[in-house]
Order: structure tokens, then C-alpha cells, then sequence
């Protein structure tokens, strides 16, 4: 099965305001998104939680890891 992540879930998972991570979603070395829909981007949280493991390091495994 594939999971998606939206800002929304990237938000919950790492516990940022909003205008934080539409910050972080924009950085370059950020994945980039699957898919761009009128609510915004969708990741593949895969991808997201590579992120997270090489730049959020404590923040991986954690309870609300995919």
C-alpha cells in the first residue's frame, strides 16, 4: 500500500506550525512532491521519512512514524 503525506500530516508528524513547514516543503534538499493537487502537494511518505531519518534524526521511529 502506498501512504501519502500532505502538509497537513508532515506538520503533524514533526510538530511545526503551519508557515514552518510550508518553509521546510520548499527547501531544496526537501523531497519533492508526487503530485500537486488544488490543496497542495502530496508526498510519498516514504520519501518523507527518509527525510526525516537523514535531517530530523531524533524525530525518526517515533510514535507517529509511517
Amino acid at each position: 500500500m502506498i501512504h501519502l503525506m500532505g502538509r497537513a500530516e508532515i506538520r503533524s508528524r514533526l510538530g511545526l506550525s503551519r508557515a514552518r513547514i510550508y518553509q521546510l516543503t520548499q527547501r531544496p534538499d526537501f523531497p519533492k512532491p508526487c503530485a500537486e493537487l488544488l490543496g497542495g502537494g502530496i508526498w510519498l511518505a516514504d520519501d518523507v521519512e527518509a527525510w526525516i531519518r537523514q535531517y530530523r534524526p531524533e524525530l525518526a521511529e517515533g510514535p507517529d512514524a509511517f
